[in-house]
């Protein structure tokens, strides 16, 4: 039996793993490896997080990403983005020098047993552990508005359902949503020749501004510091405090949760879509070709010859879209109920906060014992940071120390293992 068993082998189910070996647990990771980064965003984006704040987490600290950069000859500086194919690549190359052996096969069911958990990978084979830890990114939470949903993956699909979006080339697509997402990928439907529009509820699109140098007179880095989620001290305290955001009253840490670091779109993409993200209404950028339509909320949603036509309303009056598909930028939504890894005994039966999401210790131990969660699902608890990578190595930290202590408790004390010694791939017998 294994002490602690993790799904999932993105930044922070490889961070856990990487903590978990060091500590001495008998643990064992599954999940293809930076599997979002890999396949589920189109080539040509970027990472919006600065490079410095996109560290992987080990206990040495030796491997973050300006030592991957620097070996493979990228460039990793402040206020130069990174190309997410980049940041891939580092999260394989942590995985193959700081973590254990990672069994890529996906799980299709976790259960509890009377001692602990057993997984169930998708092609049958069942392992026992004593505690599980879930890092399922954020596939299950995606959100996609009902009104759209119901025209079928035809006509509708999420943002992170694409790794390639030359599928849309020759179709006229409309992207819902005003974040990042929307943008960017809006910006790369334009700019391979895709007929394309935004249609935002925002008034207005928002835009993140370069980031001020990071050697600053002394006077300016106290207005403002540099933190891994923007500069100022709000930013500095979701990033670096998470514990104390924890303390917060829960009607303010959910407060906070839902409205702090909202949709913007980077300085960079701006620069690309050259200004076609005006006030509320309708804005044509001159040279990516993007129609931006904000202050419009979707009323309705149908099929008309082969066409989605959606009906919006906006500030001055009702306006009707005909396109060929739709593109739901619109986000996540951590709910409990969408971790369908997690069998449904389990799910229904977790303690949740008033926003749906689920409760979780500040060990990251949801009210089942020994079931512990990190990543999106934990950010009305520990704040903003946790939809970022900027979050991994406090994730870490704690959630390893949590999974120790539950260990302790079961009476199975961990084989400490010789510095350095990592565990030996397949370690552990599967039980069928």
């Amino acid at each position: 039996m294994h002490d602690l068993l993790i799904v999932g082998a993105g930044p922070y189910g490889l961070s856990i793993a990487a903590h978990a070996a060091a500590a001495g647990l008998d643990v064992r990771v599954f999940g293809r490896p930076m599997a979002s980064w890999r396949d589920h965003m189109p080539r040509g984006m970027f990472l919006k997080s600065e490079p410095w704040a996109s560290d992987l987490s080990a206990p040495d600290g030796r491997f973050g990403l300006a030592a991957y950069c620097a070996g493979a000859g990228l460039r990793a500086e402040h206020g130069v983005p990174l190309p997410v194919e980049h940041f891939a690549a580092y999260g394989l190359w942590f995985a193959a020098h700081a973590a254990p052996p990672v069994d890529e096969r996906l799980i299709r069911a976790v259960r509890p047993v009377p001692d602990g958990f057993t997984v169930t990978t998708t092609d049958g084979e069942t392992f026992h552990g004593r505690t599980v830890a879930l890092a399922v990114g954020v596939r299950p939470f995606a959100e996609v508005p009902a009104l759209v949903r119901a025209l079928g993956p035809a006509h509708v699909s999420h943002s992170t359902d694409h790794a390639d979006l030359r599928p849309l080339r020759d179709k006229d697509v409309t992207v819902l949503g005003a974040g990042q997402a929307a943008l960017e990928t809006a910006t790369l439907l334009a700019e391979q020749g895709t007929r394309v529009r935004v249609l935002a509820r925002a008034p207005h699109v928002r835009w993140n501004t370069l980031p001020p140098a990071w050697q600053r007179p002394w006077w300016q880095s106290a207005r403002a510091p540099h933190s891994g989620l923007g500069c100022g001290w709000r930013n500095w305290f979701y990033a670096e405090r998470p514990g104390l955001f924890r303390r917060l009253p829960e009607s303010a840490r959910a407060r906070i949760c839902a409205t702090a670091l909202g949709p913007a779109g980077a300085w960079w993409v701006r620069d690309r879509l050259e200004g076609g993200a005006g006030g509320s209404g309708v804005a044509r950028a001159s040279g990516s070709g993007v129609e931006v339509v904000t202050g419009h909320r979707v009323g309705a949603a149908r099929l008309v010859d082969g066409q989605v036509r959606l009906t919006a309303h906006g500030p001055d009056g009702t306006a009707v879209f005909e396109t060929d598909h739709v593109l739901a930028a619109t986000g996540f939504r951590a709910r409990a109920h969408r971790i369908d890894v997690l069998e449904a005994e389990v799910r229904d039966r977790l303690r949740t906060l008033p926003d749906g999401s689920p409760y979780v210790s500040g060990g990251f131990e949801t009210s089942w014992p020994g079931l512990f969660l990190a990543g999106l699902p934990t950010a009305s608890s520990f704040g903003p940071a946790m939809r970022f990578v900027q979050g991994a190595g406090f994730t870490a930290e704690r959630l390893v120390a949590g999974v120790r202590r539950r260990v302790r408790r079961a009476g199975a004390a961990p084989l400490a293992r010789r510095e350095g010694e990592r565990a030996p791939h397949g370690s552990g017998t599967p039980t069928h």
